[in-house]
C-alpha cells in the first residue's frame, strides 16, 4: 500500500459533525458583447443558472470526497432557497436531519454573474444577526446526541448567525468533555471564542484584524503571531492560509512555512472550505504535522485553479501528493 492509500484508508468513514453557516451559491453565466446605453455597464446575455451547496455545505461536500461521513448542522430560512438546498444535499449524498428552518430569517445567497469566464458581480441575499435563544436550544438539542459517536467537529463560521457566542462555547465544553478534536475556520466576529480548539484555521487578513497589525508571510512573524494567538487561545494548531504565498502551520513553540506550488489561479472561492476539511480529516486519522500542511496546501491550490465553489478532486490530490510530496 503507497502512502496515498493508507491516508484514503485512514480517512474512510470517519464521523465527523459540522456546525455552521449553510448558504447556496448560485452561478449566473453568460456572455458580454456590448455595453448598457443606460449606464457604463456590460450586459450579460444569460445561456446558464446553476445553483451548488456552499459554506458549512461546502465543508461537507469536502468531507465526503475524501471518504469521510460527515453531518451538517445548521439553521435557514422558511424560503424557496431552503428548499433548493433540501433538494442539493441528497443530490449530493449528504444528509439534511441536522437542518432547521427558521420564519425569522433568511436562507444566505449568494448570486454570481460569470461572463467568459470571469466574475462580473456577486448579489448576497442574507440575515446575519445571531439565533434567537430558542432558536439555538433547538439546534443544540439536535447536536448533542451526535456528539456521542462524533470523531471530529469542525466549526465553519462565515459570521451569518449560526454560531453564537454561547453555542460555540457549549460545544467546545461538550467536545473537550468528550475528547473530540475540534477545527475551527474563524470569522472576525467570533474570532476569539473558540478558546481550546485543536485546530484553528484564520487566514491572514482575520489574523491581521485580530492582531491589529500587518502579517508579512515570513518565518519569524508568522511564529510571532502564533505564539500571540495561541497565548490567548490555548489552541493546540494554528493554520495561517496566506493565499499564493501558502500556508504557515504553528505549534506551540514554532511552527512552518509551505510555499504553494505554482499553478494558474482561476477562482479562490472555496480554498478555505477545502484546506480546513483535509487539514481537520488528517488532525482526525492522526496524521503527521508535515503531511497535514502539504496536504492542505495541494487542496487549497487545486479548487483555486476553477470556477466557483467546487469540492476536492481525489484524483487530483493523489497525482499531486505523488509528484510535489
Amino acid at each position: 500500500m503507497n502512502q496515498f492509500s493508507a491516508i484514503r484508508e485512514a480517512f474512510w468513514g470517519r464521523r465527523v459533525l459540522v456546525v455552521g453557516d449553510v448558504m447556496l451559491d448560485r452561478y449566473v453565466r453568460g456572455r458580454v458583447e456590448r455595453i448598457s446605453p443606460e449606464a457604463p455597464v456590460p450586459i450579460v446575455a444569460l445561456e446558464s443558472e446553476e445553483s451548488r451547496l456552499g459554506g458549512a455545505a461546502n465543508v461537507a461536500l469536502n468531507l465526503r470526497a475524501l471518504g469521510a461521513e460527515p453531518l451538517v448542522f445548521s439553521v435557514l430560512g422558511q424560503d424557496t432557497h431552503a428548499e433548493t438546498l433540501l433538494q442539493l444535499f441528497p443530490e449530493n449524498d449528504l444528509s439534511t436531519q441536522g437542518l432547521l428552518f427558521s420564519p425569522r430569517r433568511r436562507t444566505t445567497v449568494k448570486t454570481r454573474v460569470i461572463a467568459q469566464g470571469q466574475h462580473l458581480l456577486r448579489v448576497d441575499a442574507e440575515d446575519c444577526h445571531d439565533l434567537l435563544p430558542e432558536e439555538e436550544k433547538t439546534l443544540l438539542d439536535r447536536i448533542e446526541p451526535h456528539l456521542q459517536t462524533a470523531e471530529l467537529l469542525v466549526f465553519q463560521d462565515y459570521n451569518k448567525g449560526t454560531l453564537t457566542p454561547s453555542l460555540i462555547q457549549t460545544l467546545m465544553d461538550g467536545c473537550r468533555t468528550l475528547a473530540i478534536p475540534t477545527a475551527v475556520d474563524p470569522k472576525f466576529r467570533n474570532f476569539w471564542a473558540y478558546r481550546g480548539a485543536t485546530l484553528f484555521k484564520p487566514n491572514r487578513r482575520e489574523v491581521e484584524a485580530a492582531l491589529g497589525r500587518p502579517l508579512p508571510a515570513e518565518q519569524a512573524a508568522l511564529r510571532e503571531a502564533n505564539a500571540a494567538l495561541q497565548s490567548r487561545l490555548a489552541n493546540e494548531l494554528t493554520l495561517i492560509t496566506l493565499g499564493a504565498q501558502g500556508l504557515f502551520l504553528g505549534f506551540k513553540g514554532g511552527g512552518t512555512l509551505y510555499p504553494t506550488q505554482p499553478r494558474s489561479i482561476t477562482d479562490v472561492c472555496g480554498a478555505g472550505d477545502s484546506v480546513l476539511s483535509i487539514a481537520a480529516l488528517s488532525l482526525c486519522a492522526n496524521l503527521d504535522l508535515d503531511t497535514l500542511a502539504r496536504l492542505a496546501n495541494l487542496a487549497g491550490g487545486q479548487v483555486c485553479e476553477k470556477v466557483g465553489v467546487v469540492p476536492l478532486d481525489l484524483q487530483q490530490l493523489e497525482h499531486e501528493f505523488a509528484v510535489f510530496v
